[in-house]
């Protein structure tokens, strides 16, 4: 059975995961929301204006009133400014599984900091949630991500071929778990 307790506090050596605040509008434009790589990563789109930021901020915030919603900030601790978001976008109640999306800026990748969120997602969900596994997918592998599925654990599922069709060609979805007894911080 999951134990739903909503977004909460998690912090790590370098990272705090909190929930979005409407003050992190300008650091979500500069660093990430407005980047159109960024965004087509994980088939999101583009928000250039702070109304654009705003609106999407209500759904998150006005989200995190249910407690079976999962998704943080990313906050450097050094500024306090918010660089990236991870969540668990998809939770299955009924087989226990999770799955993880995160974005990091482009001025803050190959740092660590994805696999730093990443790892302190995981353990949240397995200690806090009781999950049995976590997924991640990806579209296609680039050296960084496949970083950080390998430095997480994730082991290699399988792909479903063709899933998504942009820029006038298919791409490959390909799946990675880590299950509960596997995950070692």
């Amino acid at each position: 059975m999951l134990t739903h307790i909503g977004t909460t506090i998690i912090e790590t050596e370098r990272l705090v995961l909190r929930c979005f605040r409407y003050t992190d509008d300008d650091a979500m434009l500069k660093y990430w929301i407005a980047d159109e790589k960024i965004q087509s990563l994980y088939s999101e789109p583009v928000y250039t204006t702070k109304e654009e930021v705003k609106e999407l901020l209500d759904k998150y915030i006005g989200s995190y009133e249910r407690n079976d919603y999962y998704r943080w900030a990313v906050i450097l601790k050094e500024t306090g400014e918010c660089i990236g978001q991870i969540a668990y976008f998809l939770v299955d109640n009924k087989n226990h599984f999770a799955e993880i999306e995160y974005c990091i800026g482009s001025a803050f990748q190959c740092r660590g900091y994805a696999t730093e969120a990443t790892k302190a997602v995981i353990r949240f969900g397995f200690e806090q949630m009781n999950l049995h596994k976590v997924q991640i997918c990806t579209k296609e592998i680039k050296a960084a991500s496949k970083r950080v599925i390998e430095k997480c654990g994730f082991t290699y599922e399988g792909t479903l071929r063709d899933y998504f069709y942009m820029n006038g060609e298919y791409t490959g979805r390909l799946y990675f778990s880590i299950l509960q007894s596997e995950f070692h911080s």
